[in-house]
């Protein structure tokens, strides 16, 4: 059964945390459009990222002696929501710092967690995770790509597709199958960390309709992985990737994806004196849809620093998050139709556009809607 939902409050040591690190973003994005801040959590920028972890704002959760700050969930809430909701370009650690650390510090070897979580923390290691598959999509379970252990380690063939920053990272943590058939469904599935400079990796990105290659399919032709690249128990990989979705799924970047939209367009009515009840009434929608869903994401923030796995949850979120972010566009376009003397500028009308036509892959990334759907009537007992 579905559980509550209990509301949350920002401790006040992490709600300080605002002041400084939004100088931080105004020093380091006071160049960026709002066009280009309406890429958001894709906005990929390496220098931005390493700067970031420079002051310490990177490996939020993981311990001190990996590098990290050794802080709650609560800390990474404020700086994720304060980044994402300035549309500033974290798209290159993002992945990293989310879920792949995590997962490693939870499931991962000593020797893993040494190697890899100390670079996540300085902005040098960035990942990609690799689990929808063709003509499987967001069925995991499907998942057709294999790895067979042999004298050297773990033999691996398939592909991936739909991969995220695939042709910009250093490594990949892909679900693969490890033993049986995909007629096995989650029974011998398994995670492994890959090191994507290895031979036999072909990498090729998907234009979408922006222009933008956000995506991509990565083909593996007998890719020899190392012993140690399984990550966790062989055959458990299902159950590791559902907690590193609750991670995924949960956070502000379900909430924040067309903010850059919003404030271009009530930065326009202000300066234009544009007023309208069916402004009001936009601007209004927006906001009371938005306070709900921060305060959801809030609650299963509180969840996770309790050290509880809500995944459920999290999917209710991004579903709802998802619903918010796409009908963004389509109100504030019904706005500016029901007024064509009001002249939007340039930077608004592009901002639009961008962001009409990136929207329908909100509804994609991270479980497709009807998928998490699925998952929602199964907690509820409906399924």
């Amino acid at each position: 059964m579905l559980t509550n939902l209990e509301l949350a409050r920002l401790p006040d040591q992490d709600e300080n945390l605002r002041q400084p690190i939004r100088a931080f973003i105004q020093e380091n994005t006071q160049h960026m459009t709002a066009f280009e801040r309406a890429r958001s959590w894709m906005g990929f920028d390496a220098d931005f990222s390493k700067k970031l972890a420079q002051r310490g704002w990177l490996g939020l959760t993981l311990p001190q002696q990996y590098g990290g700050a050794d802080k709650g969930y609560f800390t990474r809430f404020v700086v994720s929501e304060e980044l994402l909701g300035a549309g500033a370009p974290v798209s290159a650690h993002w992945i990293a710092d989310r879920q792949s650390g995590p997962l490693i510090l939870r499931y991962g070897s000593q020797t893993q967690r040494d190697f890899y979580l100390p670079k996540i923390c300085q902005a040098e290691a960035f990942f990609c995770i690799g689990m929808s598959e063709p003509d499987s999509g967001s069925d995991l379970a499907s998942i057709r790509t294999r790895a067979i252990k042999n004298d050297d380690g773990w033999m691996l063939n398939g592909s991936k597709i739909w991969t995220t920053n695939a042709q910009r990272s250093h490594y990949m943590i892909a679900l693969v199958r490890s033993s049986g058939t995909a007629q096995d469904k989650h029974k011998g599935l398994s995670q492994f960390i890959i090191d994507l400079s290895l031979p036999g990796i072909t990498i090729r990105p998907i234009h979408d309709l922006a222009g933008d290659a956000h995506f991509s399919e990565v083909f593996f032709t007998d890719v020899q992985l190392a012993p140690d690249a399984l990550i966790g128990q062989e055959g458990a990989g299902w159950e590791q990737v559902n907690a590193e979705l609750a991670f995924e799924r949960s956070g502000p970047e379900r909430l924040y994806s067309s903010m850059a939209l919003v404030e271009c367009f009530i930065r326009e009515c202000r300066q234009q004196g544009w007023d309208s009840p069916v402004i009001q009434s936009t601007v209004g929608e927006i906001t009371a849809r938005l306070a709900v869903l921060r305060a959801m994401s809030l609650a299963v923030t509180a969840k996770l620093a309790k050290g509880q796995n809500p995944a459920l949850e999290a999917t209710l979120v991004k579903d709802y998050g998802t619903s918010l972010e796409q009908d963004i566009p389509k109100l504030i376009d019904r706005c500016l139709g029901l007024y064509p003397a009001h002249m939007p500028s340039t930077e608004l009308i592009n901002t639009l556009s961008f962001v009409s036509q990136i929207c329908p892959s909100y509804s994609l990334r991270g479980g497709t809607r009807e998928i998490l759907r699925g998952i929602i009537a199964r907690g509820l007992g409906l399924r």
